[in-house]
Formats: C-alpha cells, structure tokens, sequence
C-alpha cells in the first residue's frame, strides 16, 4: 500500500482486527450489489469509502425527484439519470482507488449466477420479492453469501445466508416463494432514516463475512422497529424441506 492508501484507511488500519492484512484483504474483494435505491445508497457509499476493491452496481432505474428524500446517494441534478450512473460518480468522487462496473438491466438467469460466481459477496438491497428469491437461488448455486436487507414504513430487517455452512438458512426457508404483497417503499412509504440504519447493518455484515471477523448475524434475523425504537432478534433455522437449500 502507497502512503495515501495507508493514510485514507489509516482509521480501519489502526483496529487490530483489520490490520494492514485486513485492508488489502477488502482491495482485492469482489461484492455484487443489487438495488442503488434507499438501503444501495448507503451500502454503497459505506463499502466505497472502506476501500471494497470492485463494487458491481446492479439497476435499471432512473432518479426521479420522489426518490430524493431516501436515497441519498443522489442530489437534485441526478433526476432523469440512470442510477448507475450518477451512483458511479458520486461513489468514484468518493474514492477513486476502487474499480466500479454498471450494469444497467435485470440481471437474471445464467447472467446473473455467472455475476454471483465471481463475487465474494452478494448483497440484496432489492425492493421486490421476485428479485429477492433470485438472488437467493444464485447464493446458494453458487455458495456465495448473501446480505439480505428490507424495509417498509418504520420497520426493517436484515440476516446474513451463508450457503457454505450447512446449517445456515436461505431465504427462501424465512418466506415462500409464492407471496404477493406489494411490500415496496412506493406503495407503502417509508421513514427514510430506517434504510440508513438497515444499509449500515449490511455494509457492516458485509466487510465483517470479507475478512472473516467477529460474529455474524447468520442464523439470525434482526427485526427493527424504527418509531419505537426496539430491535428484536429471532433465530432462524434451516427448513428441512426447503426446496432451494436443502
């Protein structure tokens, strides 16, 4: 690492757990992310800033001025841009060191296991079950983890899959794949400071499952309750009948 390197992460640098080791570890890591609206945003600018050494950004959207109030990766001159767009400037503005590459349509099917096989890390920041499902179905192919995050109103939730243990849970063990609720942020509204407590969670679950320290939320599902303020934490157990995992 160069002297502007040492010093840009000089911060992380300084936690035993991290290490000069523990930097370069983040450098040469690989994270897919899918979704650059409200919990994409400060997931992306979280990993941009810790020195993850290529994001994948992952959506086929455009900012409108109704996403402004949540998704604060973006400002007013961002309307009618493609996400990936503006979110590669504002994240490239950030930090230049890392390499960032767009993708700008629904990834799905072989495309999308191919993305998952070459990522150490995949992270759900989705606002739909059906891209969720898909996701999952790739982590688990692949037996790459997979960094789930939701949020709705005042409550969220966040967990960690992790396909390579083999009693880590998938998603499709917490919800069945034939639910239809319109849970989406358009259609429900949401308390915007939720979805940056959720992104933190996950970028934080994220660096962690990369350099292999402390203890994860694998196996476990973080429930939160933003109005009130509680956080409940519910086991979750691998479904001896789930046709995705087991």
């Amino acid at each position: 690492m160069n002297n502007d390197q040492l010093l840009r992460y000089s911060k992380q640098i300084m936690l035993p757990q991290i290490d000069i080791a523990g930097q370069e570890c983040l450098r040469n890591s690989r994270v897919l992310l899918v979704g650059l609206g409200g919990l994409g945003s400060p997931i992306s600018i979280y990993l941009a800033a810790a020195g993850i050494g290529e994001l994948i950004l992952v959506d086929f959207d455009k900012v409108e001025l109704s996403n402004l109030q949540r998704q604060i990766l973006y400002g007013t001159k961002d309307i009618n841009c493609l996400k990936i767009d503006a979110a590669k400037e504002h994240l490239v503005a950030i930090n230049p060191e890392i390499h960032i590459s767009c993708i700008n349509e629904k990834l799905d099917g072989d495309e999308l296991i191919n993305e998952a096989r070459k990522a150490d890390i995949i992270i759900d920041a989705s606002d739909n079950f059906a891209t969720r499902f898909s996701l999952n179905n790739a982590s688990v192919k692949t037996n790459t983890p997979l960094i789930s995050g939701a949020a709705i109103r005042f409550e969220g939730q966040v967990t960690v899959f992790n396909p390579s243990n083999n009693n880590s849970p998938c998603y499709r063990c917490l919800y069945d794949d034939e639910i239809s609720i319109d849970e989406t942020c358009s259609a429900n509204g949401i308390f915007s400071p939720l979805l940056g407590i959720i992104g933190s969670i996950q970028s934080c679950e994220t660096i962690k499952v990369i350099l292999n320290i402390g203890q994860t939320i694998q196996g476990k599902l973080l429930l939160i309750d933003a109005l009130n303020m509680e956080i409940r934490e519910t086991k979750l157990i691998k479904d001896p009948d789930c046709p995705v995992c087991s």
